[in-house]
C-alpha cells in the first residue's frame, strides 16, 4: 500500500508502466464534469471508476482483494477512511475469489485504517486487503485499476 500527496506522484510513477498515464488522466480531468459509472480508457489501458457514496461505519466494512489489478483510490469530494490488512494474514473469505470481477472478500477485520483526502491518493497492490468507503457523510471518489503485469 502507498499513501501521498498527488503532488508527489512522480516518485512513484516508476513502479509501474501504466502509473504515469494514470496520474496524467487524474491531473487532467475536470470529474466535477462527469457521472458516476465506469470508464475504459482503452488507449490508456486503464479502467476508471467514479463513484459517489455514503461513508460507512468499520464494522460495515468489509475487505476486499484483487489478483488482476491494483487500485489507485482519489477522494474527489469527502475524507475517506480505508483499512488495510496484508493479504497473507487475511484467513476467513466471506465471498470467494470472482474471477470474472477479480475480487474476493474476508471476514477479518482490517489491522491499520489510513484517511485519505481530496489531493491524496493511495494505491492498493493485490497483496493489500482493503475495506474502503468508511467516512461519515458523502463521499466521492475516482478509482483507475491498473492491470498487473
Amino acid at each position: 500500500m502507498i499513501l501521498d500527496s498527488l503532488e508527489n506522484s512522480k516518485r512513484i510513477e516508476c513502479i509501474h508502466p501504466l502509473f504515469k498515464q494514470a496520474f496524467d488522466y487524474v491531473k487532467s480531468t475536470d470529474f466535477s464534469k462527469m457521472e458516476d459509472g465506469k470508464y475504459d480508457i482503452a488507449d490508456a489501458g486503464f479502467t476508471v471508476s467514479i463513484a459517489s457514496l455514503f461513508g460507512k461505519e468499520k464494522s460495515e466494512a468489509a475487505i476486499e482483494t484483487h489478483k488482476k489489478f491494483i487500485d489507485i483510490q482519489f477522494p474527489l469530494l469527502g475524507v475517506e477512511k480505508i483499512g488495510w490488512k496484508p493479504g497473507d494474514q487475511l484467513l476467513e473469505e466471506s465471498v470467494p475469489y470472482n474471477e470474472e470481477q477479480d475480487i474476493a472478500f474476508y471476514i477479518d477485520k482490517p489491522t491499520a485504517y489510513t484517511k485519505i483526502y481530496p489531493g491524496q491518493f493511495a494505491i492498493y497492490f493485490p497483496e493489500d486487503g482493503h475495506a474502503p468507503g468508511i467516512g461519515q457523510g458523502n463521499i466521492r471518489k475516482v478509482v483507475i485499476k491498473i492491470p498487473v503485469q
